[in-house]
């Protein structure tokens, strides 16, 4: 097989308006793609292959016509297999829900279809979203994971065989897999994409997207937000019609996080070489040996993984309780050993989890008198060889515990194996983040040298 390559939708909507390519002939190229890959890379639980080819022809008569529903209208998007959709079983990576459909759509799914959007197939996901991995293999080298729990859709969207994917993130399923198969990944703002019909309950829960381009990440998490909004009590993204220009800043904070110490030697070296090139253009980068506010944030850091954990473990408390009465030889030991762990819990254990929670958000905010956004890696190394772990999220989980935007940009490769640098923003400065990482994007060049 070739190299895996990106296939952005945004850059052909020129072609589109003109006549010179159309959505069924893009559909076409995804097809082929995923004829030839995925019986190795093992991307989808469920595909909607002659639907999907009716709906692109619809979408090419529109933009014959001149009347797109939208910039997406279609592009073919994959579903995470723990959001519904009425045409395809939701399954969540789990025995217990085999062949299972709520007969209707999420939210963001209804919203998509509205847009034009194509959806092609259910991607794998982690056992309810958590730790048991499914069959997906990583595009650029099959002996190793593509990260969890957006598996499929980041495997997916890493090799060409779809233009974008939802994904969701409590911990860091999201980042670090867009990190392993080299996409673009969005965790945005703590509900600003409505979840309604998403089964990851937990209280970080963010459900988000993986795509080819900063643009097609944009445009898709638009899309669904004009139409569905964001969680209920939330406003929802807000932003421009289109992905934000490109704004350099003027300070960005490194933050060596917990993974710093677990990184790779190749890993902290391109990192360090990233920070540098942006330096060269004149924006400061502060850290903990200069900055207060950061070395603050950095201090508690080493919390926030087991802290999580243990928000997690008394949220999971239900459904888990109902799930082991129902047949507890369908579940991993791990989701056994959660619910253990959560039966040991007091409400006051999880209220005092809670507020820690918020305290730690509040050190991370103090960071935004000093600088506009910050970066670090995505991921400690390259994806690990092996697919019953989904790696390491060390880096992944500080933006889901603080409820801020984050971004993986797909800018370093350690040889033939593609690995992210991740931006995390403030709360709802979402399109800032953007506008802030197009621009870095744009400084360290690489990220879109295998976009088709």
């Amino acid at each position: 097989m070739t190299k895996p390559h990106l296939r952005s939708f945004a850059r052909a909507l020129g072609d589109f308006a003109s006549g010179a390519d159309t959505p069924r002939a893009f559909l076409d190229r995804c097809l082929a793609e995923i004829e030839a890959r995925e019986p190795e890379v093992k991307a989808f639980t469920a595909l909607q292959i002659e639907t999907s080819q009716a709906a692109a022809d619809a979408s090419t008569q529109r933009w014959h016509e001149g009347e797109p529903l939208s910039p997406i209208d279609g592009m073919p998007i994959g579903i995470k297999d723990v959001i519904e959709t009425a045409d395809m079983p939701t399954g969540m990576g789990s025995g217990l829900f085999d062949g299972w459909s709520p007969g209707f759509d999420s939210a963001s799914v209804h919203a998509l279809r509205e847009a034009g959007a194509i959806i092609l197939g259910k991607t794998v996901t982690t056992e309810f979203a958590a730790t048991r991995p499914g069959p997906t293999r990583n595009p650029h080298d099959l002996t190793r994971t593509p990260g969890g729990s957006s598996s499929g859709s980041a495997a997916g969207v890493g090799c060409g065989m779809l233009a974008g994917g939802l994904g969701t993130q409590v911990v860091g399923s999201i980042i670090r897999p867009a990190s392993y198969c080299g996409c673009f990944g969005y965790k945005p703002s703590l509900g600003s994409l409505n979840r309604g019909g998403s089964h990851d309950y937990m209280s970080q829960s963010c459900q988000g997207v993986l795509a080819a381009t900063l643009e097609d990440t944009w445009q898709i998490a638009r899309e669904i937000v004009v139409r569905a909004g964001g969680d209920p009590g939330c406003t929802g993204l807000v932003g421009p019609a289109i992905a934000p220009d490109a704004k350099a800043p003027a300070t960005l904070a490194f933050l060596e996080t917990p993974g710093w110490e677990a990184a790779a030697p190749g890993a902290r070296d391109a990192m360090l070489r990233v920070l540098e090139d942006l330096r060269a253009t004149g924006i400061e980068i502060v850290s903990r040996k200069d900055t207060p506010e950061v070395a603050r944030l950095e201090d508690v850091l080493p919390e926030v993984l087991p802290l999580t954990r243990k928000i997690n473990a008394w949220e999971s408390r239900w459904p888990l309780n109902t799930y082991v009465d129902r047949d507890a030889s369908k579940l991993s030991q791990g989701m056994i050993d959660r619910l253990h762990e959560a039966e040991a819990m007091t409400i006051d254990d999880y209220r005092h989890a809670v507020a820690r929670r918020t305290q730690i958000r509040t050190i991370y905010q103090a960071i935004a008198d000093r600088a506009e956004a910050c970066i670090t890696l995505s991921a400690p190394d390259v994806a690990p060889v092996g697919i019953e772990s989904t790696g390491n999220p060390v880096f992944a989980v500080p933006a889901s515990l603080l409820g801020v935007p984050a971004l993986s940009l797909p800018l370093l490769r350690l040889g033939h194996l593609p690995l992210g640098v991740q931006t995390l923003g403030f709360f709802s400065e979402d399109a800032n983040l953007f506008a802030i990482s197009a621009a870095i994007v744009e400084i360290i060049a690489p990220a879109n040298a295998n976009v088709a």
